[in-house]
């Protein structure tokens, strides 16, 4: 059995302090998921993969190849839900097209105006999700401004709707909107599942110590293809799902 991937950043202490605190218990799956996908949009990508040095010249927010990394694997996530019925819930961003409501993202990074300038050699919309795993027609999609996909939004309305008992977490980035979402579906007392490949960030360090912490207080941290398995053990056809409709274009573009 391999290392965790965070064992790596650990100190000795650190490793006997979890070894001995009680934390990092399993907590196991739910009976009713759904699976999130937390931004995983080009501003976060990219429109191909690139090494992170030369992708967040053009995307500050870029997580650069690791992104292209965890695609195929969030590839067969979705696809798997989309089999048995399981809700496949898409989180992305939203703004005005002034960047006024970018609010307190602005005050962090110095080079937040770049959201309202032309981007050189791209007219894509940052926000729009990545063509690999677009959303399809049974899909819901929520537009958020603040890390968690829960702040400010109907996630927790929609979760309900379905009768979900938990959560399959993943996308980007581990350490914001990843965790954030988490601790809020936590506090909700759902059940958390974290597809491990299917999480990325621009730090390595901070997506492996996120992952520890998340994994010692909140959620279980498993790998992609134990979700699979979890999945094909559910019935079919379990939740009442959208009809299906065209998806919606994102908001920037009505």
């Amino acid at each position: 059995m391999s290392e965790p991937v965070w064992n790596q950043f650990l100190t000795e202490r650190d490793k006997a302090v979890f070894g001995t605190s009680g934390y990092g218990a399993r907590q196991g799956f739910g009976k009713r998921p759904a699976l999130l996908i937390i931004d995983v949009n080009y501003a976060f990508c990219d429109e191909r993969p690139m090494p992170i040095l030369e992708s967040i010249k053009r995307w500050r927010n870029s997580c650069g190849e690791d992104a292209w990394v965890a695609m195929p694997y969030l590839k067969s996530l979705i696809e798997k839900a989309h089999a048995k019925g399981i809700p496949v819930i898409y989180t992305t961003g939203v703004r005005r097209e002034d960047n006024w409501d970018s609010g307190s993202w602005s005050w962090k990074n110095s080079r937040s105006a770049e959201d309202t300038e032309s981007r050189p050699q791209t007219n894509i919309d940052g926000n729009e999700i990545v063509a690999e795993i677009a959303p399809g027609p049974k899909d819901i999609v929520i537009y958020k401004q603040k890390p968690s996909g829960f702040f400010g939004t109907n996630m927790s309305s929609y979760l309900t709707l379905l009768g979900c008992d938990s959560v399959i977490v993943t996308g980007t980035t581990t350490s914001g909107c990843v965790r954030a979402t988490v601790l809020d579906a936590f506090s909700l007392n759902y059940r958390i599942s974290l597809a491990e490949e299917g999480c990325f960030d621009r730090s390595q360090a901070s997506h492996a110590i996120n992952l520890c912490d998340m994994n010692a207080k909140y959620a279980d941290v498993v790998k992609t293809s134990e979700v699979i398995e979890f999945f094909d053990g559910l019935p079919s056809g379990q939740y009442d799902l959208p009809s299906g409709s065209p998806v919606e274009k994102h908001p920037s573009k009505r």
